[in-house]
């Protein structure tokens, strides 16, 4: 890692990089300077070590601190796979190649005005070992976790940087942040997993379970964007219902602006109800799209009750740059009483049955200075970010018992402390048919019985890689237009229901709600990105289903892992036109197939089968 004396000009604390040598954490390693003692006391917990670092200035002089490194390691390689779970505007893949050359600094704190938070953990694995370090603090933390490589070297370390330099007296100590390591062989997945437990067992983090509604196949009003009419969306109804969909989802459009969230002109006074009165009468629920903690600069929200709006140190206000927006203080009770009574207009009067709660300023938001907030400390607001979730989810439930309520960071990998209080995870505009998947497989590991909505399938790749959401276990979703598209709309051509698309929906719908695999138990037997093709698997009803992912695919053999070495199967191409079925035997059999994007499976134990 990178001499932080000549990097800062500053006398600090370094951390000293060693290559793995064993996959028993021995290998992670801080180094002081300048009389500093390190003192380290460790314990193991479900697969993971913790960390307590200290250090300890026995000298005669004191030590001014800059920043500290800690849990440095490194690994060699040529392919090297990485999970960076961090968040900016860049919108990068959480799962990515480590690349010679390569350098991203994943900090869990602000990293552009409205960006922010993530998973405060990354791992680093190659075909032969996995590593992972993370924070095991009971709240958001202002660290990072920088990775790079040189050469065939790939290192990451914990890094805290502090705003003011820390001195550090003869005889006191510096105690860095609590922290975990994790080695072994595979990819994120366990360890992850691991970290959700030792979050759950030791600090009361819950995983959420999700209602039976929040795996009912999606159908979203977005493909009418902004301009989007009560009558277009009435008017689609008869088509959602025909190609079995289950949720209508209201987008984005219908408010005054953001922060006053009254219907507009266009939508008018009985336009909501309207709407929500024809999705019931269709055998429908209805999902509200919503970004709450944002109120536009000229709403009469902002200009009305500046106390619910967040300070920064300059007492200036934080953006929301896609909205142009300011940010509502996440831990003020003005804001929290004042987003109740939203909760209940949207789900009382209005009649909605959950939310699609949207915005990459979802994630962490800056200190809070405003006096009316209250707080001791404005480091408050990010470490109590979560609570404002709590209360909104607390009194969604309250108001209407099983309403499902989904958090879309829009890009951004999710803020870990939200998770207890959503109920639907979402793919959250992905760029590629990979994110839908690679997303899907961090959830399962964090939270194996959230639904995971894999967000409209015009965002996969083509458009229409409905593959990529059922596969991997995604709830099917779509945001077509009917009989024809919104004028105004941006895109307005690329949502519009065309026979090809309708064709695939017949197809795919069908298929995801005979299997449900969104219900299923995800497994992690292949390791992302060094096993080929790209694999996942799902168990379910006794069955395995497995789903192959790859450009292309030219009969190489690929082994199908976790089965009976006493059993024999039978292997059915359950999505194919032309499904083929055969058999195979043994624990890990091979088979050959030849594809193009995809192949997805049924695999049964053939003495189960009626």
């Amino acid at each position: 890692m990178r001499n932080l004396a000549a990097l800062l000009g500053l006398t600090v604390l370094a951390a000293a990089c060693t290559t793995q040598t064993a996959p028993d954490c021995a290998y992670f390693n801080e180094k002081a300077v300048k009389g500093l003692d390190i003192v380290v006391n460790t314990e193991t917990s479900g697969g993971l070590t913790l960390r307590r670092v200290a250090f300890v200035n026995n000298g005669t002089a004191s030590v001014t601190v800059d920043a500290i490194e800690t849990s440095a390691f490194e690994v060699r390689g040529g392919e090297v796979w990485s999970f960076q779970p961090s968040s900016t505007s860049a919108r990068k893949d959480w799962v990515l190649p480590v690349e010679k050359g390569f350098s991203q600094r994943n900090f869990m704190g602000m990293n552009d005005p409205d960006y922010g938070g993530g998973i405060p953990m990354v791992s680093v694995w190659t075909r032969d070992t996995c590593v992972s370090i993370g924070l095991a603090e009971p709240v958001t933390r202002q660290a990072s976790f920088p990775v790079q490589r040189k050469g065939d070297c790939t290192g990451a370390c914990i890094r805290e940087d502090f705003g003011n330099p820390v001195t550090i007296a003869p005889g006191d100590t510096l105690h860095a942040l609590k922290q975990f390591t994790a080695g072994g062989k595979g990819d994120f997945f366990q360890p992850l997993r691991s970290f959700a437990s030792y979050m759950h067992d030791t600090y009361g983090w819950q995983a959420p379970v999700s209602p039976e509604e929040a795996y009912e196949p999606v159908w979203c009003a977005w493909g009418y964007e902004r301009t989007f009419t009560v009558d277009e969306v009435i008017g689609t109804l008869p088509k959602v219902v025909e190609l079995g969909f289950q949720w209508v989802d209201i987008d984005d459009g219908y408010q005054i602006c953001e922060g006053d969230w009254a219907a507009n002109d266009r939508i008018g006074p009985d336009g909501m109800r309207r709407m929500t009165d024809a999705v019931h009468a269709a055998g429908l629920k209805a999902k509200l799209w919503w970004a709450p903690m944002a109120a536009d600069s000229s709403s009469a929200l902002a200009s009305a009750h500046p106390e619910m709006l967040l300070e920064k140190a300059d007492g200036s206000h934080e953006d929301i740059s896609w909205w142009d927006s300011w940010y509502l203080s996440p831990v003020n009770p003005h804001t929290w009483a004042y987003t109740a009574a939203l909760v209940d207009q949207f789900l009382g009067e209005w009649g909605f049955d959950g939310f699609k709660l949207d915005g990459q300023h979802l994630n962490l938001s800056e200190p809070d200075y405003n006096p009316a907030s209250g707080l001791s400390r404005p480091e408050e607001a990010q470490e109590r970010f979560p609570a404002f979730f709590e209360q909104l989810y607390k009194r969604a439930q309250a108001r209407k018992p099983g309403s499902v309520v989904q958090i879309c960071p829009c890009g951004c990998a999710i803020n870990f402390f939200n998770l207890p209080y959503m109920n639907q995870a979402v793919a959250s505009d992905p760029t590629s048919s990979a994110q839908i998947r690679m997303k899907r497989m961090a959830y399962a590991a964090m939270c194996p019985d959230l639904a995971y909505y894999a967000d409209h399938v015009e965002l996969s790749d083509g458009g229409l890689d409905f593959a990529s959401q059922v596969g991997v276990g995604g709830v099917i979703g779509t945001k077509f237009t009917w009989p024809k598209a919104n004028p105004d709309a941006t895109e307005s051509g690329g949502s519009l229901l065309t026979p090809e698309k309708e064709a695939l929906l017949r197809k795919w719908v069908p298929i995801y709600k005979e299997k449900m695999l969104s219900k299923g138990t995800y497994l992690n037997l292949y390791t992302y990105g060094i096993d080929k093709p790209e694999a996942h698997v799902i168990e379910k009803d006794g069955a395995m289903y497995y789903a192959f992912y790859a450009p292309s695919w030219d009969g190489e053999p690929i082994t199908l892992r976790g089965l009976d070495s006493a059993c024999d199967y039978t292997v059915t191409e359950y999505t194919a036109d032309d499904a083929a079925t055969y058999t195979v035997s043994g624990a890990n059999p091979v088979i050959t197939p030849t594809f193009k994007e995809n192949y997805l499976i049924e695999v049964k134990l053939i003495n189960n089968e009626n």
